[in-house]
Formats: structure tokens, sequence, C-alpha cells
């Protein structure tokens, strides 16, 4: 039974909504469907983006946004985070005035499914970067594995979302849904700020595509490891190997690919101990990465 900090909520009300509808023969037919809403980010007085979120945890996906997108540095001291529900605006309050216009001159609009935005240069930070060497064990993969995709989850009800949570040896710290999968590890670094946590030993598991965003975020973040139930992009494999992050996809039964970052793997799991993937787990689209 999963031990994390903090889970998803999939009885929270605002984030989901009954539709009605019909089905294949006509008949009458209701699902749950996730909700979209704009969030407005600002650093001190400065508007940054506007973020097509579920809405739940605005204030750790707008620091984490600035912290990922290097605007906020750890040394700067945050003294404030507003939000105002009815605006959908959150606002990120700093001891000294920060200078982001550079950063807003130059925009990329990433791979995510709800298309997300990089500020600046996508690779800034990456140069010169180390991750710690810190091992980890083959046999952690398959528990996190059960764990993430047994807790209930928004996803689980309603699909059309992404997942990315923390984990620490065994255990789920914390497990964040969105719209997006940026969203997501923006919510986790944002929790991580505000919550002190070491990087240096901690996994990063995400349900989406092991894109170049991705393992961008995963670095800046500090943290070694990254795995993935999907599959790569070249570009993320190639940025992996420069950071040497430890990059882990189409994890799913038995079976794992690492690409990137094997001297950290420590092989001590029996894999005849290892049951096959569950179908009814597997998330849609996942034979197809």
């Amino acid at each position: 039974m999963t031990t994390a900090t903090l889970l998803p909520n999939p009885a929270d009300p605002r984030l989901s909504r009954t539709v009605e509808g019909v089905d294949e023969t006509g008949q009458a037919k209701s699902i749950s469907v996730i909700e979209e809403r704009p969030l407005t980010i600002y650093l001190n007085s400065q508007e940054i983006v506007t973020a097509m979120t579920i809405g739940d945890y605005p204030e750790y996906l707008a620091l984490g946004f600035l912290l990922n997108q290097g605007m906020l540095k750890e040394t700067d001291q945050v003294t404030k985070i507003d939000f105002d529900e009815e605006l959908e605006v959150v606002v990120v309050r700093t001891a000294t005035v920060t200078n982001v216009e550079e950063k807003l001159k130059k925009k990329t609009r990433t791979s995510g499914c709800a298309v997300g935005t990089v500020f600046g240069d996508m690779m800034a930070g990456l140069e010169g970067l180390s991750l710690p060497d810190t091992p980890v064990h083959t046999s952690t993969f398959y528990d996190l594995s059960y764990q993430i995709n047994h807790t209930p989850s928004l996803y689980m009800e309603t699909g059309a979302i992404h997942g990315t949570a923390l984990c620490h040896g065994r255990q789920v710290l914390a497990y964040m849904e969105d719209v997006g999968r940026h969203n997501a590890v923006d919510k986790i670094a944002g929790w991580m700020h505000l919550n002190d946590i070491s990087a240096a030993d901690k996994v990063l598991y995400t349900t989406g595509r092991l894109t170049s965003e991705m393992v961008i975020k995963t670095a800046l973040m500090g943290i070694p490891t990254l795995i993935s139930r999907s599959g790569f992009t070249a570009w993320g494999v190639d940025i992996a190997r420069q950071v040497g992050l430890t990059l882990i996809g189409r994890m799913r039964g038995k079976k794992f690919t690492c690409l990137s970052g094997q001297h950290r793997l420590v092989f001590d799991q029996d894999l005849s101990q290892v049951p096959d993937d569950d179908k009814k787990m597997r998330r849609k689209g996942a034979q197809h990465d």
C-alpha cells in the first residue's frame, strides 16, 4: 500500500465533472471528464505566463515553474505566494526584485499534450551540471510501478491526464497529476522547494514520454534518475547522456530499457518473481510508444 506524503485526490469535485453523451450503440452514457482552467503566474509585479492546468496546488505549480525556468534561483528568498481563485492568478513574491526580461524575450513551445512554454535558452544551466551517482536498485522500480499504477488517481477516474511521482527508495513521497506532464513536474519542484526536500537520492517517475523537456527539468532539479512507462525521444536521450542522467523507459511488467546512466543501476531483482503486466492497469496509448 502506498505511504505517500501527498497523493492525488480523485474525489475533489473541483477537478472533474460528469458529462452526458452516448456510446457506440447510441445508448446514453455518463463519464467523468477532467477540468481544465487557466492559471496566470506572476513573479512580483511581472506577468510571466498563463498555463492550462487542472487547478490543484497552484502555489506549487507557480513556484516550480519559475524555478525550472531559471527565473528563480534556489537562493532567492520567497516571502509569500498569493493565489486568487476568482481571478485565477498566483503571485510569487521575493525579498529582492528579480530581472526576468531576458527570459521573456525568447519562448519555445514544447511537445507536451497540453502545450507548454519554455523561456530563454532551453539548455541554460546544464553546462557543467553534475548529478550525484546515487545507486538505484532495480527491485525498487517494480515496487514503485505497482504502487503508482494502483493508487487511486484522476487518471483512473477520467483519463486525459499525466502523473509524476517523486520517490525515495520504495516510498512515493509526492504524486502529482495534470493535463500536461510539465505541469505535474513543476508541482513536484515547488513542493520540494517549500518542504526543503533534497533531490540527490530521489527518483522521478512519470507516466508520459521521456522528452527533452522532461529530461531538462529533472536534471535541473538535481534528481539523478528518471523512469517512465512510456518511450523516449532522441533529443531526450542525447541530453540525458550529456548530463549523466539515468533514463529508464518502457517500464512495463518485467521489462524496462535504460538508455543513459546505466552505471547507477544495481540489478538485484529476480525477474521470475515479477508478475506480468496487468493489462487493466496499462495507460491508454502505452502500447504504441
